[in-house]
This record gives structure tokens, C-alpha cells and sequence, in this order.
């Protein structure tokens, strides 16, 4: 492609150089750079991108997209100056995949909770109902039958783009995608068509990069604020955040409610193991999944196939036969029925949704025995909150590790404990071990009991001191049920 025509939309402030050759790469990454490629230089969360200029043109980088000021010229190379080098970047990303959003009915789904039900069941829902699908969630990326791990909720703006341009090649109709507020801060998403947005909640997370709530509220907004008057944008009219971010739409606004009226009003009138009875604008319908959190999931699934022009009925047939995502409220039932149960949730607000959900399904009737950590290298503020909230809502409590990344696990656990009363603590075990603390949970439990292992979900692997091992809760679960013959 032709530089001149890569930098279609892109909002110039300076050239250097010759606009008319050839560029066969793009990259913001100076270890990626091949010979002839562009290198944009990005200010990144933990480092600026203008400091790899030099390794980058040792690599053989002829195009050099920038914002901060540079002086010395090499005369063989092209130097583009611009105001916002993520922004040109996902420009020049779409553009030089052809814009495959343009191709695809692309619906994003943002929130603190629920992004990758949302996106994972819809994706099932439209395949289900005849059409080729791609996802781009935390657990994973999937273009059809083709299953493609997955490194982050969203990937960086080329990434990204190269992804839709293979679902668009493999004649995709629709994709769903989570769009995680990093990912909109960092402007990955940037230039992309968006046919749909869908807003879940927002509560506390993320307070380590975004530093306020409010600043958090504002960045979720933002992804709104942006759709075109052809989108449509759907919000929980529940969460007390949620109109705010419809106030600055051109999209077509659309809510979804249990407590009031809405576009797509529910109800719920059985919720159980065996699932969720529920009213869907007067529709009785009975879902495979549990819990009041899912009742505002499948409000927001259904929501989203009316707009994207499906039949009701047949949305809710469909939907009724679906389970939920991977490691969520994933459950086993051992030979002396003890419950097993394995969530995702790691922030205060999914690790209260999902113990208040164990609550109404227990009735009182046995013990809820809760193991839960915290990330290293995230969000600190709310290791206190979890393992209050842990002990408020559980019979007993062990606070383990997570992901300690780079962090001392045993310093996560004390700021953990930082949460806990003196009353709490005594009903609180601390074993930094995570398999060990499964296996203590285990034996703490008789049959009837419940045991939560919150916080890792569908994650196969631990990261401690930037070193990572298989490691995967519903696996340890099992070997520990088999193990103790319980």
C-alpha cells in the first residue's frame, strides 16, 4: 500500500520524506519492525514508544509516525508528525486492512461484569441461528469452528484489525466483542463501524490505570458517545450509571430492565440450580443459567438479537438451550454433593453477585466456604473490599493467591486482611498455596456445602514472579473430590 493512501483520515501535523512508497508493514512494536515497515511510536501505559525510534530504524523502519519533536532527519526515511500516535495508529491499521468492520455487522460489549457472557452467548445465539460468527472475548477469539487463544479482552488496533479482515475473508455476518475500557482509553478500537454497543454495569475495577471512578465512568461513556447514527446502543437501566452513558449518543438508545420499564423488561420467577424462570416482555421462558447477574445478561443478549432484526421468539427457544461462558458459575457436584462452583469474578461487585446468587440457591441448608485472592500488578484498592465481602457473604473464608505476577503473594494477602475485623478473621483461613487452599476448602466441606473458588474463572494457568504454569481450578477441584472420595 501507498503511504499517501495509508494516511487517508489521519490527522497530519508534518512530513518529512517521500509519501509516495511502498509500505509493507506497520507496527508499534520496535522488536516487530521488518525492512521497509512503519513504525508508530506510541506513549503506552509503562513507556514511550519515541525511545525505540533509533532500535526501530536500526531495523530497517523507512516510515516513522510520531508526536513528539524530533531534529535530526536521516534522509532515507519518511517522518510523519501527528498530534495523537494511537489514534493515527488505529487509523492506519483499518485502512491498511481495508476496513473490515465495513464488512461485518460488529456488535462491542463493555462493562465492569458480564462482557464475555454477553459476547460468548450471542456469538452461540447467531451461530445457532444459521449465521457464520466471529468472537473476540477474554477466553477467546473464534472465527467459526476456528478457535484462536487469546492475549488480551481486546487486542492492540492492528491485531485487532487483522482479526476482522480473516472474519470478514471467512464471510462472517456478525461479530461480538468485548471492549474493555483499556482498550477504549487506548484508542484500539479507534475507526472501527460498530453496528451495536451493549452496556453491562460499572463498578469498581481498574482503579490502577484509570486512577478514578469517575474517570473509569468517562472512558466507558466515550465508546457511546462515539457510535454512529446508524448503531444502536443498549444500557442497563438498572445500573445507576447506566442512562449516562446514552446521554451523548447519535445512536438509537434502547434499554433493558428487571426493576422498571424498559425496552426489553424482565422478570424472574424461579432461580435455581436447575436455572433461571424468567418473563422477557411477557414471553415465560427457562434458561440453563443462574443467578440475578444473568437475568441482566440474557436481558441484554436478547435485547441486542431484536435490534440486529432476529425474531423473538425464536431468539428465546434459542437462548433457553445455551449455557453460560467457560468459568462462569461453572460447577461440578462431588459423589457426597458438595457443590463445587468456579467463577471469573475478581472484582468486589461480580464476587458479591455471585455469592448473593449461592445465597438464594443454598437457602441456608449448608455451608458456604469461599476460596479467593487477588491480582498482583492490578488494582490494590480493592483487595481490602474483596475479602470483606468474602467473609460477609460466606461461612468460611480462605484468602489465597491469584495471579501475584510481579507482587509478593504474601503482601496481596495482607492488604487483603486489611479488610477484615476482628470478628472476620476468625472465620478466615489464609494458605498462599492455591492448590492447598482448594484442598483444605474441600476437606472443611460435608455434603450439602458450597465451595467458591472465585477470582480465575476459565484462566488455565498461575502467574507468580512473571512465570507462568498450567494451573486450572475446575481441574484441581476434580483431583480433589477424586482424592478425599467425597
Amino acid at each position: 500500500m501507498i503511504l499517501q493512501d495509508l494516511l487517508y483520515k489521519v490527522a497530519l501535523q508534518s512530513i518529512h520524506g517521500d509519501t509516495t512508497i511502498e509500505v509493507n508493514q506497520i507496527t508499534s512494536d520496535s522488536r516487530e519492525v521488518k525492512p521497509g515497515g512503519a513504525f508508530i511510536a506510541i506513549h503506552g501505559h509503562l513507556s514511550d514508544g519515541h525511545i525505540y525510534i533509533g532500535k526501530a530504524l536500526i531495523s530497517g523502519a523507512k516510515i516513522i509516525v510520531y508526536s513528539n519533536p524530533i531534529e535530526d532527519f536521516k534522509e532515507d526515511v519518511t517522518y510523519i508528525r501527528v498530534k495523537d500516535t494511537s489514534i493515527a495508529f488505529a487509523q492506519m491499521a483499518c485502512t491498511f486492512y481495508h476496513h473490515p468492520s465495513e464488512k461485518l455487522k460488529l456488535v462491542g460489549v463493555t462493562g465492569t461484569n458480564g462482557k464475555t457472557t454477553i459476547a460468548t452467548m450471542l456469538f452461540h445465539l447467531f451461530t445457532h441461528l444459521g449465521y457464520t460468527c466471529g468472537l473476540i472475548s477474554t477466553i477467546q477469539n473464534q472465527i467459526g469452528t476456528q478457535v484462536i487463544p487469546s492475549t488480551h479482552t481486546t487486542p492492540d488496533a492492528l491485531h485487532l484489525n487483522a482479526l476482522l479482515a480473516k472474519m470478514a475473508d471467512a464471510k462472517c455476518s456478525h461479530v461480538f466483542m468485548e471492549c474493555s475500557s483499556h482498550a477504549i482509553h487506548q484508542h484500539r478500537i479507534y475507526g472501527l463501524n460498530f453496528t451495536g454497543a451493549i452496556f453491562s454495569n460499572i463498578t469498581h475495577d481498574h482503579l490502577d490505570y484509570h486512577k478514578t471512578f469517575h474517570e473509569y465512568i468517562k472512558v466507558k461513556k466515550s465508546f457511546f458517545d462515539n457510535l454512529p447514527p446508524s448503531a444502536f446502543a443498549i444500557t442497563n437501566k438498572d445500573d445507576k450509571h447506566g442512562l449516562e452513558m446514552l446521554q451523548n449518543t447519535k445512536a438509537k438508545k434502547y434499554t433493558y430492565s428487571l426493576k422498571t420499564l424498559a425496552d426489553f423488561k424482565g422478570k424472574i420467577l424461579e432461580n435455581n440450580f436447575a436455572g433461571l424462570q424468567m418473563l422477557i416482555n411477557q414471553h415465560e421462558v427457562h434458561f440453563m443459567l443462574m443467578g440475578t447477574f444473568n437475568a441482566y445478561n440474557l436481558l441484554a443478549i436478547y435485547g441486542a438479537a431484536i435490534c440486529l432484526g432476529e425474531e423473538s421468539t425464536q431468539v428465546l427457544l434459542l437462548l433457553s438451550k445455551l449455557k453460560g461462558a467457560t468459568g462462569r458459575f461453572d460447577y461440578i457436584i462431588s459423589k457426597s454433593k458438595i457443590l463445587g462452583v468456579v467463577d471469573y469474578a475478581h472484582t468486589p461487585d461480580a464476587l458479591k453477585n455471585i455469592l448473593e446468587a449461592i445465597h438464594k440457591i443454598n437457602e441456608g441448608k449448608g455451608q458456604i466456604i469461599t476460596v479467593v485472592g487477588c491480582g498482583g500488578n492490578r488494582d490494590k484498592t480493592k483487595r481490602p473490599e474483596m475479602a470483606r465481602l468474602a467473609n460477609d457473604y460466606s461461612t468460611k473464608v480462605i484468602l489465597t493467591s491469584d495471579n501475584p505476577r510481579d507482587e509478593d503473594p504474601l503482601q496481596i494477602l495482607a492488604d487483603m486482611q486489611e479488610g477484615l475485623n476482628t470478628s472476620a478473621k476468625r472465620k478466615t483461613i489464609t494458605i498462599a498455596d492455591r492448590k492447598e487452599a482448594i484442598k483444605v476448602a474441600v476437606q472443611l466441606a460435608k455434603p450439602a456445602d458450597i465451595i467458591l473458588i472465585a477470582g480465575k474463572g476459565h484462566e488455565t494457568y498461575q502467574e507468580i514472579h512473571g512465570q507462568r504454569s498450567h494451573f486450572n481450578d475446575k481441574e484441581v477441584l476434580n483431583e480433589m473430590f477424586d482424592l478425599m472420595h467425597v
